[in-house]
């Protein structure tokens, strides 16, 4: 395992970055937000990432106490790595950073991979309520939970069980959404989101 660099300076910020700051280390923090991932699942959910890079990160997130490996029981028996409480404290930074990076999603590279998943937090941070979403676009289905307290914040595929809601829209109107240049309202009466169920929550996204 490679020694901690550090920046050396008595500071919150410089100490954060010291855990933190190397690159890939919050992309792998973005992918185990949404739980326990093998070790190939992260690679391929990074592309680009060498896999001696991923494991160097994944040790040093270990050391650092922000993720833990485990093998799951029979009849998986792989292992998987997992976020800490302290790992999982970062769930707030990932989408302050996301929503300052926003901006620069005005037009898609022709060399951006992508992932329907990667727009799951955002909309984490712009939806309101409480409850289980499925929600498909183009690229995709993933899952999350509004006001989720503890516990994976999002999932890729389809919710493990019946959603409260269920949201049909696209990478752009999530953009959108995140930055706040278009509200649920506009999204829906312009027919960019289609929100479908019955619950109080399906009721208090459609503004009923």
């Amino acid at each position: 395992m490679s020694p901690r660099r550090s920046y050396d300076q008595y500071c919150s910020t410089a100490r954060a970055l010291d855990a933190v700051g190397d690159r890939w280390t919050l992309l792998i923090v973005r992918e185990l937000l949404a739980g326990p991932r093998r070790y190939t699942d992260l690679h391929a959910d990074l592309p680009g990432v060498s896999t001696d890079v991923l494991a160097s990160r994944l040790k040093d997130m270990e050391r650092d106490q922000l993720a833990t490996r485990r093998r799951l029981p029979p009849p998986g028996a792989a292992y998987v790595y997992e976020l800490t409480p302290r790992g999982a404290e970062l769930l707030p930074v990932i989408q302050a950073l996301g929503a300052w990076g926003a901006p620069a999603l005005a037009e898609r590279r022709p060399t951006d991979a992508v992932r329907a998943h990667w727009f799951a937090l955002p909309l984490l941070r712009a939806l309101p309520g409480e409850g289980l979403l499925e929600v498909r676009l183009d690229e995709g289905e993933f899952h999350l939970r509004l006001g989720a307290g503890s516990g994976p914040a999002y999932g890729d595929g389809p919710a493990p069980e019946e959603p409260d809601a269920r949201l049909a829209l696209d990478a752009e109107t999530c953009t959108a959404l995140e930055e706040g240049v278009l509200t649920l309202p506009q999204a829906l009466a312009e027919g960019r989101l289609v929100i479908s169920g019955d619950s109080t929550l399906a009721k208090t996204l459609r503004g009923e």
